[in-house]
């Protein structure tokens, strides 16, 4: 039938981790994970752990982890390797990614994602309502991708770009999937549904895009090739190996 766990890396946003499991709740038609990468040096580390402990009374498949101080691309990245390196019957077929403003709408979300990474193995993604088809600002990735790429987004960017390479890296191999009935909204201040607060303001500074989109272009034009590759030689059978 297949798994699926969904890694939020988060900082500074604690009050998330219920509205976000919640969503989960309503939602999930699966035994899908919502796993919290934060740094452990977030004054409101405490707050997340609390938060999740919470949750995991309620909803029972939350789940806090820390990293070093680091990025939202180092999060995500010490995340799935945690995920691969779990004990067997615990290794999710599937790993995905929500930024903390990501919330899930359509009940099912995962049966539909886990459906179309069985047919197709590779990256899926649902209508965000900011940016749709252009972007996967939230995705699933078959977990034996994630481990033939040795990450989940290249280490060489910091927060952006990151959607843009999944977008281009299924495209290129062939194997992403867009599910426009399935939404799983961004709440994001561009599409006025959120505040700017201190945590927006500083992963959306022009330095920042200018700095990802430089070391992303970079990237690609070194790694695509190889990258590609990877991805279409993954196994697509078994998930556990």
């Amino acid at each position: 039938m297949g798994s699926l766990t969904v890694i939020v890396p988060s900082r500074g946003r604690p009050h998330t981790v219920a509205q976000l499991a919640e969503a989960f709740r309503a939602t999930c038609t699966e035994a899908t994970w919502l796993l919290f990468t934060v740094d452990e040096d977030d004054p409101e580390y405490q707050a997340y752990v609390d938060a999740v402990s919470e949750q995991v009374v309620r909803h029972g498949r939350v789940a806090v982890s820390s990293q070093p101080r680091g990025t939202m691309v180092t999060a995500l990245n010490t995340g799935a390797q945690t995920l691969l390196e779990a004990p067997g019957p615990v290794r999710p077929d599937a790993i995905g990614f929500m930024g903390d403003d990501h919330r899930p709408r359509t009940t099912g979300w995962d049966r539909r994602y886990l459906d179309a990474l069985t047919t197709l193995p590779g990256i899926v993604y649902g209508n965000d309502l900011l940016q749709g088809a252009n972007l996967p600002t939230q995705c699933a990735i078959s977990a034996p991708i994630v481990r033939a790429l040795g990450h989940m987004a290249p280490p060489e960017l910091t927060h952006l770009y990151v959607d843009n390479y999944w977008r281009d890296l299924g495209r290129a191999a062939g194997c992403i999937t867009y599910l426009p009935d399935v939404v799983v909204e961004h709440l994001h201040p561009y599409a006025g549904k959120a505040e700017w607060d201190d945590g927006h303001r500083r992963v959306n500074r022009p330095a920042l895009y200018e700095r990802d989109r430089d070391a992303y272009a970079a990237y690609w034009r070194e790694h695509q090739e190889r990258d590609v590759i990877a991805v279409r030689q993954a196994p697509a059978g078994a998930q556990h190996g």
